[in-house]
């Protein structure tokens, strides 16, 4: 039930970037029909902000679409922009993008370069930009990055005042504020038209490691990438009108052709970040908007309650780890588009896994040996550490020599090595692990190879697959393996099949091994036997990863699902939580729900119990409070939810959690649908 120490949290503040509003509610000079719903996804974010306790918002650029060249549409936008910003609560900070004071120089650019006289309609209409200020024990920054490399005399002045600034206020923690990013994927990239050039942009890196900057945030790019340089984290931010679609190339598969616009209105990949800033760091939350607008003339609501999200750093009870099977650190080289850019490619990285990880509040990640032998992968698992996650290793057998020594000298990134093995290979392994167990600390795993018979399903039909792990029929084997030297104190990986009992099997493997101190994992398969059936059920999805978590918790035992991203072709086609083009099916939000309100307890937690009724309920006590997880079955229409006495007493008030919106509210107001309807309930007991 271990977290990292954040510490206590002193404040948050918000981050939004790419507004780009128009000169009119719908009139755009944008050949993009989703361009003209900007200023009513812009409305939506105000509003949202406003429901919000943070201490004031950054925008990071390109508040407006018309660029300074076109000014009386200019002056039209920002006439917009300021109506509406007028209704946010908290203080907003403006950074300059190039929509709004000219793009960064370069001769290819296919929009005019930042100028005086740009720079001077900027001052006029927004006012500076570039600044700092203080909130507390924060130093915020925002420069205007146009000017890099620009040799105006603005440039000079602004280097001059930066340098100064950064010196004057190095006892405080820093965070700076611009529109172009740096980089995308490593320091010493070739320019492009969504980074900084050099020479400035070392020029600038150089001072956020002199200055120990925390963080750096990006606008821009309309996509989010997580970076980290010499101990400053640096987040590119979505954007809250459109997607930059030439980045679609990352994904496995398209976005859909006309309802995206071809990726353009990928609307699960618009939102802003909220930035909790902790007594030791921060931790960054997307909020996602779904691409909701909000017309003029609506009222302003205050909302439902909901659920805040816990960060993998911060989540106690975070037993629902991920098997990361497709490559998720290396780059993925995006053509040249003809529009932005048309001379070279661009290397990126598809983080949007990591971000959905954040969401989902997922700390373990289950990884192959490939993995620890490529240095950029190191790299990355070095980056992904401070922000809690723990990577458990994974090979067939003991490896070579070579391969050995890589895991000695890196056994700092993992938390853990699982090794599978055959039954006669038992002896030879435990001579191994004796003499290599000498100079590792790293806690080991065994899994063992299912034969022939194992891989029969419930209807006695045998498939060529492969399958590990122990199950509840092997507690023979498993006591038997006691008789070989060197496989004293490792732990188990146990297999739960699609028609396996969960709450049985976490219950076998917390007795076999967590109530001995030893270390277990549960392999989750979101498939069948069938490697030809197709699988496509969210709901299932949804389920049966819900009570993976819901019983493993704080029991000891780590449960790896098996598909992060959906598997659409090949062999065992199925849903993961995340679609082809990485956005969050149910189960991903189910699951992020499901691991905040397991945190909004605290204590240890006694083993889960079953019951019927209209539905399926798993509970257990956490601490002082009865904590129950409901699979919804049928029930009369509008009827209120029946709690099961046996579970919850009628005294005692009732608190719900919708696991699929986060929505909460007292069970005395809850009308449950039909199945599949999974919701978190917590009463005092």
């Amino acid at each position: 039930m271990q977290a990292s120490d954040y510490g206590k949290r002193l404040l948050t503040f918000a981050v939004i970037a790419d507004s780009h509003l128009n000169q009119d509610e719908w009139d755009c000079n944008s050949p993009f029909p989703v361009n003209k719903l900007a200023n009513r996804r812009m409305r939506h974010v105000v509003r949202d902000l406003n429901r919000r306790d943070v201490a004031f918002v950054v925008h990071l650029g390109d508040l407006i679409h018309p660029v300074p060249a076109v000014k009386d549409l200019y002056a039209g936008a920002a006439r917009r922009f300021h109506a509406q910003v007028r209704e946010l609560k908290a203080p907003l900070y403006l950074t300059p993008g190039n929509h709004d004071i000219g793009d960064k120089p370069m001769p290819w650019a296919p929009a005019g370069s930042i100028t005086e006289d740009y720079i001077r309609l900027w001052r006029e209409t927004f006012g500076a930009d570039y600044y700092s200020f203080d909130h507390q024990d924060i130093h915020m920054v925002v420069i205007n990055s146009q000017l890099l490399n620009s040799g105006l005399p603005a440039e000079a002045e602004q280097k001059l005042w930066l340098e100064a600034d950064l010196q004057a206020h190095a006892d405080r923690r820093i965070f700076i504020c611009t529109h172009y990013p740096p980089f995308l994927y490593e320091r010493n990239e070739a320019e492009h038209y969504d980074n900084i050039a050099e020479p400035e942009r070392a020029w600038l890196l150089d001072l956020t490691a002199r200055y120990g900057v925390e963080g750096l945030f990006g606008g821009h790019v309309h996509n989010f990438w997580y970076l980290s340089e010499k101990g400053t984290r640096h987040y590119l931010l979505p954007s809250t009108a459109f997607v930059r679609q030439d980045y679609s190339e990352m994904f496995q598969a398209p976005p859909a052709l006309e309802a995206t616009e071809a990726g353009r209105d990928d609307a699960a990949k618009l939102g802003y970040f909220l930035v909790h800033v902790h007594e030791r760091g921060h931790l960054c939350e997307m909020v996602r908007t779904w691409g909701a607008c909000v017309a003029p003339d609506v009222p302003a609501s205050s909302g439902p309650e909901l659920l805040e999200p816990v960060a993998p750093a911060r989540n106690r009870y975070a037993a629902l780890g991920f098997d990361l099977r497709r490559s998720w650190a290396r780059g993925v080289d995006i053509p040249p588009s003809g529009a932005l850019d048309e001379f070279d490619r661009k290397r990126v990285r598809n983080d949007y896994p990591l971000l959905a990880l954040w969401e989902m509040g997922v700390r373990h990640l289950r990884i192959p040996l490939q993995d620890l032998r490529d240095a950029a992968t190191r790299q990355r698992m070095r980056d992904l550490l401070p922000l809690g996650h723990a990577f458990t290793l994974y090979s067939y057998g003991l490896p070579a020599p070579c391969d050995q020594k890589l895991i000695l000298d890196n056994a700092a990134l993992l938390a853990r090595w699982e090794i599978s093995f055959r039954g006669q290979e038992m002896k030879r392994l435990a001579a191994g692990l004796r003499e290599l167990r000498q100079k590792l600390t790293l806690p080991v795993l065994l899994s063992r190879m299912w034969e022939h018979e194992d891989n029969r399903a419930p209807d006695g039909r045998y498939y060529h697959v492969m399958n590990h792990g122990f199950t509840m029929k092997d507690a023979d084997s498993i006591a038997g393996m006691a008789e070989f030297e060197g496989l004293e104190g490792t732990g188990l990986v146990f297999r739960a099949m699609s028609h396996d009992d969960l709450r049985s099997l976490t219950a076998f493997a917390h007795e076999t091994c967590a109530a001995r101190g030893l270390p277990a994992s549960l392999h989750l398969r979101l498939t069948g036997f069938n490697p030809a059936e197709v699988m496509r059920n969210d709901a299932w999805v949804a389920q049966r990863t819900a009570e993976a978590l819901f019983c493993a918790a704080d029991r000891g035992v780590t449960v790896f699902a098996d598909t992060l991203t959906d598997i659409d072709r090949g062999y065992f086609v199925h849903n993961g939580v995340l679609d082809s083009t990485c956005n969050p099916r149910r189960a991903a939000r189910v699951i992020g729900h499901l691991h905040a309100a397991l945190n909004r307890g605290d204590g240890p937690m006694s083993p889960v119990e079953t019951s019927e009724a209209r539905g399926r309920w798993l509970w257990t006590r956490q601490g002082g409070e009865t904590i129950a997880l409901y699979m919804a079955g049928e029930n009369p229409a509008n009827a209120p939810l029946a709690l099961p006495p046996e579970i919850f007493p009628a005294a005692a008030p009732v608190t719900v959690i919708n696991l699929d919106n986060g929505r909460i509210c007292p069970a005395a107001e809850l009308r449950p649908a039909a199945a599949p309807d999974l919701y978190f309930l917590r009463a005092a007991h």
